[in-house]
C-alpha cells in the first residue's frame, strides 16, 4: 500500500517526463530538418555544388532529439527501477522533461527559419555561410541549455529522502 508520500499515480508524471523529452525534442528537430531543407532544395537549384555545406542545419536540427534522448534515458532509469518514487520527485522528472522538450523544440524552430533563409542567402552570397553558422549555434545553445537545466534537476532526485519505505 503506497504511503501519502507517494501515491500509486506517481510514476505517471515520472512517465510523462519521459514523453515530454523525447517527443517535444523530436518535433523541434522535425520542424527545423524540414523547414531547413525546403531551404536547401531551394538552394541546390542556383548553387549545386554547395549542397554539402548547405546540410549544417539539418544536422545541427537532428542534435536536438539526441537531447531529448539524453534526458528521457536519464528519467526512465530513475523511474521505473524503483520500489516507490514520490510524488515530488515525479514532477522533477517530468519538469525535466519539459524541460528539455519544450527548449529543444523552440530551438528547432529557430534553427528551421534561421536555416531555411540562411541557406537560401549563402546560395547567392557564399560570404554569409559565417554568419549563418553563428545564428544557428545561438539557436542550438537553447536546446543544450534546456538539457543542462533537466540534468540538473534530476541531480538533485538522487537523495533517499524523497524516497517511499
Amino acid at each position: 500500500m503506497a504511503s501519502d508520500n507517494c501515491p500509486v499515480y506517481s510514476p505517471f508524471f515520472g512517465a510523462m517526463g519521459v514523453v515530454s523529452a523525447i517527443v517535444l525534442a523530436n518535433f523541434g528537430a522535425s520542424y527545423g530538418t524540414a523547414k531547413s531543407g525546403v531551404g536547401i532544395m531551394a538552394a541546390g537549384v542556383l548553387r549545386p555544388d554547395n549542397m554539402v555545406r548547405s546540410l549544417t542545419p539539418v544536422i545541427m536540427a537532428g542534435i536536438l532529439s539526441i537531447y531529448g534522448l539524453v534526458v528521457s534515458i536519464q528519467i526512465s532509469q530513475n523511474v521505473f527501477n524503483r520500489d516507490g518514487t514520490s510524488l515530488a520527485v515525479s514532477f522533477i522528472h517530468f519538469g525535466a522533461g519539459l524541460s528539455v522538450g519544450l527548449s529543444a523544440l523552440a530551438a528547432g524552430f529557430a534553427i528551421g527559419i534561421v536555416g531555411d533563409a540562411g541557406v537560401r542567402a549563402f546560395a547567392q552570397q557564399p560570404r554569409l555561410f559565417v554568419a549563418m553558422i553563428l545564428i544557428m549555434i545561438f539557436a542550438e545553445v537553447l536546446g543544450l541549455y534546456g538539457m543542462i537545466v533537466a540534468l540538473l534537476l534530476l541531480s538533485g532526485t538522487s537523495d533517499a529522502e524523497g524516497m517511499c519505505g
